[in-house]
């Protein structure tokens, strides 16, 4: 085949030609190799579906639940979504034309970029974040403008969001992700209100990607659709708060002139979103308010676990306020190669950890651990961390 691959060299689409795969789970692949090795890699909820959902979900299998669906989601499970948005957050939203049912939170920002952006569009994204954004902006032929939080404490302050739109004017749209993957960071009500009101002077619209919001450690999950409705589109799922990765179900709201807009891009993606996934969705947002407690409780322990252990062997890090991930600063002799010091890790302590720079500018120098892994998991790979750190000294 090797003709063949020559002949096809240069045909495919250039901007993902030069785009590198997906880096966290292609670092997670490189370590995979280790024997014994225990992951902290991924953001990957270590619990069962809630059971009361599987039942859902069987039982629409077993009605013979099997054809396409609207296109934006079916509408009782829109009319779910719409009111658990105003119980929590006191927005209204009509489940026709301003709420869309997708395959998980990433198809939904996909569908909101490629619908809302156009080539030469900047959009600006804080970092270190979720290293999807930059090549799913690049790719609509649009323009990421990333800014370095790290000085910040790791959020986006209202100075620096101003000062970034004044230097790189004009600046279409802000993405912002809270709480914060990696570093667990998130915002509180009036820090939330004082970057609404700078994108409301610059006429920005947000993308705001709160799919840990029911994760969330010492006060309420504040939504950016309570500060600036008006100019955000909203993107959550239920893959963290119910522990429904696999199941894909994710779903956006906000105004009806951009959300219809996404609902026909959507419908070119994927036409509709798996029958028996919908159904299991509207019972976890009807009748399962109480699942992600029971979870949020258990990582909030995991956390402190690995917060004590990390500590003790000499890291440093702040505590995360959300989602499931602890962003640790690496031993001083690795300076800021983070990747150099994953590896070691890996092969030396048997542990699989994410290195920070994968998460784009002031990541380097740190790594991202995951306390969504099983408790036992988590304290093997603690006690291993323990040990290799001992022996460095």
């Amino acid at each position: 085949m090797p003709q063949l691959a020559h002949a096809l060299h240069g045909m495919g689409n250039r901007i993902l030609q030069q785009t590198p795969p997906a880096q966290i789970r292609a670092f997670d692949q490189e370590i995979s190799a280790v024997p014994e090795l225990v992951k902290l890699t991924l953001g990957e909820p270590g619990f069962d579906v809630p059971t009361h959902i599987k039942q859902a979900a069987i039982q629409s299998i077993h009605d013979n639940d099997s054809h396409y669906a609207a296109a934006a989601g079916k509408l009782p499970l829109r009319q779910a979504i719409a009111t658990n948005l105003k119980q929590r957050y006191g927005v209204d939203y009509q489940p026709d034309g301003e709420v869309v049912v997708t395959n998980g939170a990433t198809e939904a920002l996909t569908a909101s970029l490629l619908s809302l952006l156009n080539p030469g569009d900047k959009v600006i994204i804080p970092t270190p974040g979720y290293a999807l954004y930059q090549p799913l902006v690049a790719y609509t032929g649009a323009q990421p403008v990333e800014v370095n939080t790290r000085a910040d404490g790791f959020v986006l302050t209202p100075e620096k969001l101003a000062a970034v739109i004044e230097a790189n004017a004009p600046v279409k749209a802000l993405l912002l992700n809270f709480p914060v993957n990696p570093t667990g960071r998130t915002y509180q009500q009036a820090e939330l209100a004082a970057l609404a009101a700078v994108a409301k002077q610059y006429h920005l619209l947000v993308l705001a990607d709160e799919i840990y919001g029911d994760l969330t450690y010492d006060h309420r999950h504040y939504s950016m659709v309570e500060a600036l409705p008006e100019q955000t589109v909203l993107i959550s799922g239920l893959s963290k708060s119910h522990a429904m990765t696999g199941w894909r179900i994710g779903y956006l709201a906000g105004p009806a002139a951009l959300v219809q807009q996404i609902a026909k891009m959507h419908s070119f993606l994927v036409t509709c979103i798996n029958d028996t996934a919908q159904a299991a969705a509207l019972e976890a947002i009807e009748n399962g308010q109480d699942d992600p407690v029971k979870f949020r409780q258990e990582y909030e322990h995991r956390r402190n676990l690995m917060i004590e252990a990390l500590t003790a062997a000499g890291f440093e890090m702040a505590t995360p306020e959300g989602a499931f991930y602890l962003f640790a600063k690496i031993p001083a002799q690795y300076g800021d190669d983070d990747f150099a010091f994953a590896r070691v890790l890996a092969k030396q302590a048997r542990v699989g950890v994410i290195p920070g720079s994968v998460f784009g500018p002031g990541g380097e120098g740190y790594v991202r651990l995951s306390y969504a892994a099983d408790e036992a998991d988590i304290k093997v790979a603690m006690a291993r961390i323990q040990a290799f750190m001992a022996a460095q000294n």
